[in-house]
């Protein structure tokens, strides 16, 4: 495995795997990696002749200063991970080199940036876009690999990759759970065990319970979200927001909508958890949804 820890060691390395024609998929992480980074490691794999992962803490997504230095930096237990994967590159630059002095541009994607999680955490869009569009042209991969579970990032990617024309594929991964039906994130290092064990799953079931209701033909949005979240505030969270939304453009769903995400945000002590969930509704059935 190779490491690069700055842009000038990046571009060499990647000037020879095009010269050999080989094609690339790029994984770009904040690092305190778990099964669910490997998983997009493991995707990425199978479509590509080379892996390349990023590990950088980038400082323009965290909308909190306190939220940024309490990041865990665990690069050591990345870097074995990664080598145990097989991975060819890791790219680990400083902030200073992704940032330099007097960095001033920025990329924006309007109508999904300033909603949802984006209006939880202002700014935290704008971060994403800048620094992704950045690996992209520093990469320059054929594919790039993202989690289901950041459902709303998927889609801002999506959204940037496809109108500022970078060429690249982007892959969706299955949200990596436990076992439980927790879904796998480095916030869940500040659950304790009970949380972890006890409550948290409650997230993936609330938004499961809603689900089954629209799948009985259930369309009054709004109860199921209402009834959902003062579920989960009794059973400890203290949550953000649970909505219904059209999965094709995350505008708020209608019952003639046919693909619908729940999406579920919820503080669990210190953790700030989220999820989501797709359901097809049969088009053809007169708009009654079928199991």
């Amino acid at each position: 495995m190779i490491q690069a820890n700055d842009k000038d060691a990046l571009r060499v390395v990647m000037r020879g795997y095009r010269s050999n024609s080989e094609t690339t998929a790029f994984v770009p992480t904040l690092g305190n990696l778990h099964e669910g980074h490997l998983s997009l490691v493991r995707k990425a794999k199978e479509v590509a002749d080379r892996v390349v992962v990023s590990i950088f803490v980038n400082p323009t997504q965290f909308d909190k200063a306190a939220d940024l230095a309490a990041y865990p930096r665990t690069t050591d237990e990345d870097l074995t991970l990664l080598k145990n994967e097989n991975i060819d590159l890791v790219f680990l630059p400083s902030a200073e080199d992704m940032y330099p002095k007097g960095s001033a541009a920025r990329v924006e994607v309007d109508g999904i940036s300033d909603i949802l999680e984006g209006d939880s955490r202002p700014g935290h869009f704008s971060g994403v876009a800048t620094i992704v569009a950045k690996l992209f042209n520093l990469v320059q991969p054929d594919y790039s690999i993202f989690g289901e579970k950041d459902f709303q990032q998927l889609m801002l990617i999506k959204r940037m990759e496809a109108d500022l024309d970078f060429g690249i594929e982007i892959i969706a991964a299955p949200t990596a759970r436990e076992e439980n039906g927790l879904a796998m994130s480095s916030r869940n290092n500040y659950l304790d065990q009970q949380q972890r064990n006890q409550i948290a799953p409650g997230l993936f079931s609330a938004i499961n319970y809603i689900k089954a209701a629209i799948k009985r033909g259930e369309n009054d949005y709004l109860s199921l979200q209402n009834d959902a979240i003062a579920n989960l505030n009794k059973q400890g969270f203290k949550a953000d927001y649970i909505e219904i939304r059209n999965a094709l453009d995350l505008s708020v769903a209608k019952p003639s909508d046919i693909k619908l995400v729940i999406l579920a945000s919820a503080w669990l002590g210190k953790a700030r958890l989220i999820d989501n969930i797709t359901v097809d509704i049969d088009a053809t059935s007169n708009g009654t949804p079928t199991f």
